[in-house]
């Protein structure tokens, strides 16, 4: 089988979503920092407290809980408005950057893609679950911060002392809980997350493009030497394989941290003699 030429701006268009994944997770990152530095903040005033013994006390305890409280919007507000700028810009510019990369791959005149009614179907298809996910996980770091302050608040009123390093301990907010209560570093889940999504928004795009504008029925895989076409350990290595367009729908991705692209076989169209998996 012929491959097509290898486009000299494919690694420049990889990079232009690497660029965008990169600048997403670290303001991602710095956001979710808001939580982190709040609660370190909190603690150090809630120590100097003594029971029973500060004159004030509850008004500091209730202004330290304040300003915490105020910082916990903060972060709401903020990693929502990044939510919503992911989901409405910058995933539709990597589904449109992963139709134009497999257009050029093609050899085909990037002019072929238009914001269709099938594209415009398809985006919003997509970010309106990845959307979703980000919510859920920003409303549930809210829901961990305030159950903090409230053991912090009980805990400087009790008598038994306040200990803020157990309380840190078990309220990490500088992690993300996943529900089999593992706990992964907000930056990595962050990263994780935007990558899984824009890689299978911009291979997404790369498939819509083949199928809709070029009527193309096969796809080459580029990927990991080692990773699977459905997950990374399938046996079925997806590198270097021909796909038909709807396995390619079905596993864009296989994982996350995937590098797979999806490149366009129109010289294959028509061939009745492969099998989505034979070798390009």
């Amino acid at each position: 089988m012929t491959t097509p030429v290898r486009d000299p701006r494919a690694r420049e268009d990889r990079q232009e979503l690497t660029t965008l994944i990169a600048a997403a997770t670290l303001q991602l990152t710095r956001t979710w920092a808001i939580l982190h530095t709040s609660q370190t903040t909190l603690l150090a005033r809630l120590e100097r407290i003594v029971p029973g013994r500060a004159v004030g006390q509850t008004r500091r305890i209730r202004e330290a809980l304040a300003d915490f409280n105020a910082a916990v919007a903060e972060y709401d507000r903020a990693a929502r408005a990044l939510a919503e700028r992911w989901a409405a810009q910058d995933l539709p510019i990597a589904y449109r950057d992963g139709a134009l990369r497999a257009l050029r791959a093609a050899e085909r005149d990037t002019a072929l893609f238009t914001w269709t009614a099938g594209h415009q179907a398809a985006i919003t298809a997509l970010t309106a679950p990845f959307w979703a996910d980000l919510i859920r996980r920003i409303t549930e770091a809210v829901r961990r911060a305030q159950a903090f302050a409230r053991a912090a608040q009980d805990a400087v009123r009790a008598t038994s002392g306040f200990d803020a390093t157990a309380l840190a301990a078990e309220h990490p907010l500088d992690t993300v809980i996943y529900a089999n209560q593992a706990r992964r570093p907000v930056h990595s889940w962050a990263h994780a997350a935007l990558s899984w999504q824009g890689v299978v928004t911009a291979n997404t795009g790369a498939i819509n493009i083949a199928r809709l504008e070029l009527g193309a029925e096969w796809m080459e895989v580029r990927d990991g030497p080692e990773c699977g076409f459905v997950s990374h350990q399938d046996t079925d290595h997806a590198d270097g394989t021909i796909r038909s367009v709807e396995d390619c729908a079905m596993f864009p991705s296989a994982h996350h941290g995937c590098i797979r692209e999806l490149i366009p076989r129109l010289d294959l169209t028509g061939r009745a003699d492969i099998e989505s998996g034979d070798p390009a």
